[in-house]
């Protein structure tokens, strides 16, 4: 089996402690998730993540990053002239804020050949994608990627979509938000965060966004909601608020979202319910902001896991 997370990973410029000293990661949304669900999924499932790097010292520094980390490498493609983006975080309290360096980087180039998106998606069981990526590849490469992303629904792959919506990465909000629609539409898992949805979609509460995205034709959506209470739709289920959950005094929130995306994925498709799985991916969010960055040790996460964090 295989899990094939698309989008941007960039260089990370994370606080070390000191007043102008910066520790150098690497990061990204999508690939955040790839990290934790490679973590937490057992051997016989393989993680892959396609993107576009450069042909440059630190693209090939990534791009052995991600494969040391068990993630399989082989949808990586090398732009002849873009490298990475970068960004910086810059944190208050623990709640985190973002400089970026993104305009030339080499993944918004991830959907211009339709046939390297037709086979990726076709070795895959499960594809994991975010708004993010479909914001960076413009107008042009979202009608390709979106073209294949429904080729692979039709197939009978699983397309998991967390909508992580930045409104700087866009022209517009209403091609934000068009966007945002049609790519949910092609989705089995919706994975939106509350905070994020009522900002651009004026949603009253977290029942009404399960509801908007489940009318659009997802079977299952997990609203993540800030540390409040969850609330998960099914398209044979209902909708209805999960308990609450322990919360802890973050570090660092970079990250958390897409730490939990990775929890719940790897307990769902591992057979847990909805509900288990949601618990499973606080847990692991829980651990992910106590940690300066976005990827925790994958060693410590295992360790974590073995107390229980782990769904199987």
């Amino acid at each position: 089996m295989r899990f094939l997370a698309v989008g941007e990973c960039m260089l990370e410029l994370s606080g070390a402690g000191a007043p102008d000293l910066w520790r150098s990661g690497v990061a990204g949304d999508t690939l955040n998730t790839a990290w934790y669900a490679r973590a937490l999924l057992p051997a016989d499932w393989q993680v892959g993540y396609f993107t576009l790097l450069g042909r440059d010292p630190l693209s090939d520094r990534m791009q052995d990053f991600i494969a040391a980390a068990g993630i399989a490498t082989d949808t990586i493609a090398r732009h002849p002239s873009r490298g990475p983006g970068a960004y910086m975080i810059e944190l208050q309290g623990g709640e985190r804020s973002f400089i970026y360096w993104r305009d030339s980087s080499a993944a918004r180039c991830l959907a211009d050949d339709p046939a390297r998106l037709t086979a990726g998606f076709a070795a895959a069981d499960v594809v994991y994608f975010s708004g993010i990526t479909l914001a960076i590849v413009g107008e042009a490469g979202r009608e390709r990627l979106l073209a294949a992303l429904a080729q692979a629904a039709a197939a009978g792959k699983r397309v998991v979509f967390d909508t992580n919506l930045r409104p700087r990465l866009w022209p517009d909000a209403t091609t934000m938000c068009r966007a945002t629609e049609a790519a949910a539409a092609l989705a089995a898992i919706v994975l939106p965060s509350h905070d994020d949805e009522v900002a651009q979609f004026g949603d009253a509460d977290p029942a009404e966004t399960a509801a908007r995205y489940l009318g659009l034709g997802a079977a299952e959506v997990l609203v993540k909601n800030g540390g409040g209470p969850m609330v998960l739709g099914l398209r044979d289920g209902g909708i209805r608020q999960l308990p609450e959950l322990a919360r802890v005094a973050p570090v660092d929130t970079t990250g958390a979202g897409d730490s939990f995306n990775g929890g719940y994925l790897a307990a769902r498709l591992q057979g847990a319910a909805p509900e288990a799985a949601a618990a499973a991916g606080h847990a692991v969010a829980m651990q992910v902001v106590r940690h300066r960055g976005a990827l925790m040790p994958m060693a410590e996460l295992a360790r974590a896991g073995d107390s229980g964090l782990r769904s199987s």
